[in-house]
């Protein structure tokens, strides 16, 4: 069986104060909220498990999972972006300033940095983008160079441009419209990146299609990789089994629970789906 990287890490349940739910574009909000200090212990790839209100004010039976965007310790906040659409989120855009919100976590295996690494790639579309933003204070913290990839379908839903840059990452778009998010250019920055000694790890979250192509550039330059799922989850404590996904370890098929031993991921050991 295989050790918890983070053994000291406390989860617990926390009634947090909504401090407030902004819309940041058309189609996302960030919602903040003050939190226990053992809350705050989250790292970037980690999860909490809300327990969302409802729209039509009936009880919702699960929680919903939703990876930290932000960590601000010395204010005692966390912070969560999220894309109101589904019902679970739907209910977390009613929250208002100074309503109770009550969280589980944090929870599962989250990102790290290995000491050879100076220059890291971040890639990612969407949502995604929420989940791989903290490394960029991960990074900068521990002195490590990002190039952060932000993919979307145009220019007004680019996610967490301005955290990437408030911690000196240098920000490349890839947009549908302008056609810049097609693979065979997304390729190309990646090989550019690669040839001029910029891309010691790659991190992905949010669309297979860019973790396959990562997943071939480290293959054939030798480059690590980490990737954080996107699973269905129901217990996020790994007492369930629901969200169980194939990997590849050491040539040999092994089931692994997503909300336990991941979210976070190698990259290499995937199997796509």
């Amino acid at each position: 069986m295989e050790l918890d990287p983070f053994p000291n890490k406390p989860a617990g349940e926390f009634i947090c104060n909504v401090i407030s739910n902004d819309w940041v574009n058309e189609e996302y909000k960030l919602v903040v909220l003050g939190a226990h200090k053992k809350a705050l212990t989250a790292v970037a790839g980690q999860f909490f498990h809300l327990l969302c209100p409802t729209p039509d004010g009936a009880e919702v039976w699960m929680r919903r999972p939703m990876s930290v965007y932000r960590v601000d310790q010395s204010g005692g906040r966390i912070e969560f972006l999220y894309k109101s659409e589904g019902r679970g989120t739907r209910g977390i855009a009613t929250l208002k300033s100074g309503d109770e919100f009550n969280i589980a976590g944090p929870l599962g295996v989250g990102f790290w940095l290995e000491p050879d690494w100076k220059n890291i790639v971040v890639l990612g579309r969407g949502v995604g983008l929420a989940t791989l933003a903290p490394l960029s204070q991960m990074a900068f913290e521990a002195g490590v160079n990002v190039t952060a990839l932000l993919s979307a379908r145009n220019r007004d839903v680019v996610m967490s441009r301005d955290l990437f840059e408030s911690y000196n990452a240098d920000v490349i778009e890839l947009i549908d419209t302008d056609g810049s998010s097609d693979v065979s250019n997304v390729k190309n920055i990646i090989e550019g990146l690669i040839k001029d000694q910029k891309a010691d790890a790659f991190f992905t979250c949010g669309s297979n299609r860019l973790l396959n192509l990562l997943k071939d550039q480290g293959r054939k330059y030798g480059i690590p990789g980490q990737v954080a799922m996107e699973q269905l989850m129901v217990c996020g404590v790994g007492a369930c089994y629901v969200c169980v996904r194939t990997f590849n370890v050491n040539n040999e098929r092994v089931l692994r629970r997503v909300c336990r031993e991941g979210p976070v991921f190698k990259m290499e050991e995937t199997v796509g789906w």
